[in-house]
């Protein structure tokens, strides 16, 4: 049968709607979140850089995390959006392979820095008199570099054994992005070691992030718990409670993209899913962040009456 296939050039993605009008209302409502959703990020960034008082081990990651969604967000909403509104749904395979990498990236990179974040506010509760030489800013440093690094090969792991797959029966990808479950799902040739290796991929670091993000709170809430001032406790919780919504967000929303594999007919289901992953978890992020975080809401308004006094 192989000799009368034809290989793949490019493929086809799926639009927001099949209704024309609905696609370019789709596509302007999501990049109105999008461009929400990269102001929220980076102003983040701008706050904990310019701030001093905000260059602590806490704030230096919550940096890099709103960097990591700024980029994220931005992978997958304007290229889906202007294919929208210009009615193109082709995407070459060069250009799937690049998306394909960059997601698996970001999304690596971003899990283990919630991790890492979770081992920051664990060091900082239960071991605060060490926590200036455990959290010193090389240790940082390096955890970041090695969350980047490893995102790297890991990303390149799959990306290359995914695209070492023939895909001659069909180019029709039942999505709005490119995405690995995807494009097993129209693959011509054997998937079974693909699928394999992400579900071992999924358990070993899916699972042994959230295991040690789990047990951190354990013991941060054990800890927090027998502090003797309320106050104490209520500053320690405010800390925490930010960084555990913005995991069970992304660890929800992902769960429910890679874990359940994609229908024949790309359902509407799996582009609203698909959709909370992409773009509502990094969107939210920053606002859940600043609603619950003094210190940031007080830079904030800082900055705006410099820049303010500046003007005048």
């Amino acid at each position: 049968m192989s000799n009368f296939t034809t290989t793949v050039t490019e493929f086809l993605l799926m639009g927001f709607s099949d209704t024309r009008e609905l696609q370019i209302l789709y596509s302007l409502l999501f990049f109105l979140i999008y461009s929400a959703g990269l102001m929220g990020n980076l102003l983040i960034v701008i706050v904990t850089t310019f701030d001093r008082r905000l260059h602590t081990p806490m704030y230096f990651f919550l940096r890099n995390l709103s960097i990591v969604d700024a980029c994220f967000i931005s992978i997958t909403i304007p290229q889906a959006s202007v294919n929208c509104l210009v009615n193109n749904r082709a995407i070459s395979v060069t250009g799937c392979a690049t998306q394909v990498f960059l997601m698996v990236f970001i999304s690596y990179v971003e899990f283990t820095l919630l991790t890492v974040m979770a081992c920051d506010r664990y060091v900082a509760i239960c071991h605060p008199l060490l926590y200036p030489v455990i959290m010193s800013p090389q240790v940082c440093v390096h955890m970041t570099v090695t969350c980047l690094f490893t995102g790297l090969l890991f990303a390149g792991f799959h990306t290359g054994y995914t695209f070492r797959l023939s895909f001659c029966q069909s180019n029709v990808i039942h999505q709005f992005f490119c995405d690995i479950p995807s494009l097993l799902k129209i693959s011509c040739s054997e998937t079974f070691s693909n699928m394999l290796s992400l579900l071992a991929s999924a358990l070993a670091i899916g699972g042994g992030c959230f295991v040690f993000i789990t047990a951190s709170y354990i013991n941060i809430f054990s800890t927090v718990l027998k502090f003797p001032v309320k106050e104490d406790q209520r500053k320690a919780f405010s800390t925490c409670i930010p960084h555990i919504i913005v995991v069970s967000l992304f660890l929800i929303s992902s769960s429910y993209v890679h874990l359940q594999p994609p229908s024949d007919s790309g359902s509407t289901k799996d582009i609203i899913l698909s959709i909370f992953y992409c773009i509502v978890a990094p969107f939210l992020n920053p606002i859940i962040y600043s609603l619950r975080n003094k210190q940031i809401k007080e830079a904030l308004r800082i900055i705006i009456k410099r820049k303010l006094s500046l003007k005048e």
